[in-house]
């Protein structure tokens, strides 16, 4: 991330404090896109403000700007990882009957896409940043339907993992493509991205993990376990069409924040920072296979990655333009409490979404069908309530209800037992669906609100890298709290663990005055 102008104003960030989704002007000293602007006294209606980009052409109608046809290729990419996340769940076992293997090597086709997804992330946003948004998302594309190829084909288990890898690089690009994108029209409008429009990248992401599971047993039955790579296709070639359509040719480059203004053009080696690049991917690659293992430790990784995180933050800390602005991470408070809040609400939310289906199928004795239709209360309550904090003005209000929910599930889950009711099973999974909309909006909407514009690929990025660690560190409390089957005890464990993280949830999102909102405004 680099440092932005508006990060180094005088009256700091333009956006520290605001609620997304209001219409309230901007801090003192910046204009509606966040740059410095020469303040007039007294200060113009909000009328006045206009965007950098808008051609001065006299007295025409507002554009309204984010229109469908914008956020049609956006929605697209973006159901790309999700879908595929959940998708393969249904066709592990054909998989592994197909080439003789067993669940210990199928579960690297889960594992992989993770990885690469935790590492890509913040890269992609970075290059989305660096050489624009439209580039970056249609090549993400060009990657995925390379990825359904190889998947469609593969000979080998070691080319469906190679799949599996290309697959979490190139959608890996939809997300922080998709922020800097609305970034951009923002600008051009003079407004920031309506919350509503968030909502949808939220919506959409929690409507394909909700019917992944059910598309990847449909077109395990009708075609075989290759259609799972196969349906990419369409929807990689669809969305690459609508966004050479629909996404506006990328802004030009502007000249790096601190330069001086006769300074030749800054080096793409030089603005992406390779080697910081480098750094970050392996010290976390090193820190995931860590934490995919933690029922049996290996211990020895901890050494490498400590020294690649330290030669990390020296090389970033001495770049004029790093990678990873660990600065601006340390001075952003608000930001940084967003990454941690983020990342512990998934790491809850995987929890359910693998620990209790497992305890529902394991120790109640449920069909992989009766799991699917119990927890098809937790993805209906978790598309209402996207749709619900769509239309809040503020933040704070939904993330706390949001913990509270998942504090709440954690305690129900913790006296679970195999006499516990049918309705109250489904009322767990309730309790988990409402945080997953509430949060999942609210904090795409806290990045967009603290995140340096100019670096808000890169910042999506990292939040979704939040999101993948969390995630795998769900992964590892589950097989420590259940080893090789689930049981009561270990449901307990895992719900015991996850209610105190609930309560550290809660604790953050009260006493985080960044979420406080502005005067005027509502929660």
């Amino acid at each position: 991330m680099t440092r932005t102008e508006a990060g180094d104003s005088p009256t700091g960030r333009a956006t520290r404090g605001t609620g997304v989704g209001t219409q309230a002007p901007a801090d003192p000293g910046t204009d509606a896109a966040g740059e410095p602007v020469q303040l007039p006294a007294p200060a113009p209606a909000p009328a006045a403000a206009a965007a950098p980009e808008s051609p001065a052409v006299g007295p025409s109608p507002a554009v309204p700007g984010f229109s469908a046809r914008l956020t049609a290729p956006l929605l697209l990419g973006s159901v790309l990882n999700p879908l595929n996340t959940t998708m393969i769940s249904t066709a592990l076992v054909a998989i592994g009957h197909h080439f003789g293997i067993g669940a210990a090597d199928t579960a690297w086709l889960i594992s992989v896409l993770y990885l690469a997804s935790a590492v890509a992330q913040p890269v992609l946003g970075k290059l989305a940043d660096t050489l624009g948004a439209r580039r970056i998302f249609l090549a993400g594309l060009v990657i995925v339907f390379a990825s359904g190829l190889i998947g469609m084909a593969a000979p080998s288990f070691g080319w469906l993992i190679v799949s599996r890898l290309l697959l979490g690089i190139g959608t890996s690009s939809a997300y922080p493509a998709a922020m800097s994108v609305l970034r951009d029209e923002g600008r051009r409008v003079g407004r920031p991205a309506p919350r509503p429009v968030l909502a949808r990248l939220s919506f959409a992401t929690l409507g394909c993990m909700a019917v992944g599971p059910t598309l990847g047993g449909v077109l395990v039955m009708l075609v075989g376990w290759r259609g799972i790579f196969a349906v990419n296709l369409p929807v990689a070639l669809l969305a690459f069409v609508v966004g050479v359509l629909w996404i506006p040719a990328d802004p030009a480059r502007k000249q790096t924040s601190g330069s001086a203004p006769d300074a030749a053009p800054d080096s793409l080696g030089t603005s992406l920072d390779p080697l910081g690049i480098g750094l970050f991917a392996t010290a976390l690659t090193l820190l995931v296979f860590f934490l995919l293992d933690l029922a049996h430790p290996a211990w020895w990784l901890l050494a490498p990655f400590a020294a690649l995180a330290a030669l990390l933050a020296w090389w970033q800390l001495r770049r004029p333009r790093p990678f990873i602005d660990l600065r601006m991470i340390a001075a952003n408070g608000p930001l940084a409490r967003t990454y941690l809040r983020h990342g512990t609400s998934y790491l809850l939310i995987y929890c359910v979404m693998y620990g209790y289906t497992q305890w529902l199928e394991e120790a109640r004795g449920f069909s992989s069908g009766d799991t699917g239709l119990l927890m098809l209360p937790m993805s209906l309550a978790a598309l209402v309530c996207s749709l619900l904090g769509a239309r809040t003005k503020g933040i704070r209000g939904p993330l706390t209800l949001g913990c509270l929910s998942l504090t709440g599930g954690a305690v129900l889950l913790f006296f679970f037992s195999g006499a516990t009711p049918l309705p109250v099973l489904l009322l767990a999974g309730v309790c988990f669906g409402v945080p997953q909309g509430l949060i999942g909006t609210s904090n795409q909407a806290a990045v967009q609100a603290h995140a340096p514009p100019d670096s808000i690929g890169s910042a999506a990025g990292l939040q979704r890298t939040a999101q993948y660690i969390g995630a795998i560190s769900a992964s590892s409390l589950i097989a420590l709290a259940y080893g090789q089957r689930a049981s009561d005890s270990g449901l307990r464990l895992m719900a015991g663990a996850c209610a105190l993280l609930g309560v550290f949830l809660v604790l953050l999102t009260l006493t985080d005055r960044a979420l406080r909102p502005t005067r005027g405004a509502r929660t």
